[in-house]
């Protein structure tokens, strides 16, 4: 205190004050400094949220829900909490986006494709080749190409009130499961098929009878022997779900489903009920775990894939390039005809393939060929 004293002496002397008014002087700022200072918050009331996933709990699908309930938990200081429930605990799987809509349940966790009988232009998030694109260059496309913005439209047009978050991009789905290898487009005709969204229209143009089964329903029908082949997601989740017990033959590659996300829809309502910092964590949290469900994709996928072969005897086969031909051949079609009656499917499309002339370009003539790579160190010594 002895130094201030003598630098308020010093600086009264020097502009001619009376020590009583700079003290007086000083003593104001300190009131007022007091007075600013920041406030020390008192804990917050904890906020739960209900969130239902599309599927079941032993599917690693489920437990990438988790892992978001667990990101928002602790960058909120755990003000807000997530209880993350599986696959038909509230609602069926396809029935998911009216319950968020309609305040049943605070969120979701699940597949866009799953909604594509309301709107066919929601296919496209993960259906169908994407012009090269990866599901990861789709995220691009839909953050900073146009995409969350059709997205809000699609769903206001159908009196959704979603707020919609997009994460994890998928790697490429396989072709499915078949109890015999399929090594041409003659072979897929009139199989009893199970697949989802858009990849119905296209396996429709290639002859099939597909039918869009829930996941749980896919192995029984099966085994039953209701339909003669599936596809679903994964190694791991395929695994999980029990198709090696029945079929042994797992074809890899497909431009089906080449470019898939999932998605995390919140209730409107919920969502607004929000303070800002807390909106923003479910935003910050949903891009945080596109890049931690990637990693973790790539470690649990790659090891279900080998125990598949290894332990559960299933046969491995990569998709003949002429079923993959007649794909695209098939998608252009599908295109056509969904294009012709449905002016929002053709403003999603056009949105998609502006994005990927130039960003799927630069991403193929930008990275060399990973598969030369690979059998250089792996395969051709």
């Amino acid at each position: 205190m002895g130094n201030d004293t003598e630098k308020v002496n010093r600086t009264a002397a020097r502009n001619g004050l009376s020590r009583r008014k700079m003290m007086a002087g000083l003593t104001t700022g300190a009131v007022a400094t007091t007075l600013g200072a920041p406030h020390i918050a008192h804990a917050q009331e904890t906020r739960t949220l209900r969130l239902q996933s599309t599927f079941p709990t032993g599917d690693i699908q489920h437990q990438f829900a988790v892992d978001y309930a667990e990101k928002v938990d602790q960058m909120s200081g755990g003000r807000l909490k997530i209880d993350v429930l599986p696959s038909g605990s509230v609602v069926r799987a396809f029935d998911l986006l009216d319950a968020v809509s309609d305040d049943v349940l605070d969120a979701g966790f699940g597949i866009i494709a799953y909604w594509y009988g309301r709107s066919a232009a929601l296919g496209l998030w993960g259906t169908g080749p994407a012009f090269g694109m990866n599901s990861n260059l789709v995220l691009a496309w839909h953050k900073y190409g146009g995409g969350k913005e059709l997205l809000a439209e699609i769903y206001k047009s159908l009196n959704r009130d979603v707020v919609s978050f997009l994460t994890g991009p998928m790697p490429t789905q396989p072709l499915g499961w078949f109890k015999k290898p399929v090594t041409s487009v003659d072979d897929l005709r009139g199989l009893k098929f199970r697949t989802v969204g858009l990849a119905i229209d296209m396996f429709e143009e290639l002859g099939v009878a597909v039918n869009a089964l829930p996941g749980s329903d896919i192995v029984p029908a099966l085994d039953r022997g209701v339909i003669d082949a599936a596809e679903w997601n994964n190694p791991s989740s395929d695994r999980a779900l029990g198709f090696p017990d029945v079929v042994k033959n797992y074809m890899m590659q497909s431009y089906h489903q080449a470019t898939e996300q999932f998605e995390i829809p919140f209730s409107g309502k919920t969502y607004r009920s929000l303070s800002p910092d807390l909106q923003a964590i479910l935003k910050f949290a949903a891009e945080a775990s596109a890049a931690d469900i990637s990693w973790k994709m790539a470690d649990v996928y790659s090891t279900a894939y080998k125990e598949l072969q290894t332990e559960d005897g299933v046969n491995v086969y990569r998709t003949p390039p002429e079923i993959l031909q007649a794909q695209l051949e098939a998608w252009e079609r599908v295109v056509e005809k969904r294009s012709a009656n449905d002016p929002m499917f053709t403003r999603v499309y056009e949105s998609q393939r502006e994005f990927a002339k130039r960003v799927a370009g630069w991403d193929l003539d930008t990275n060399p060929n990973r598969l030369q790579a690979y059998n250089f160190m792996f395969r051709n010594g």
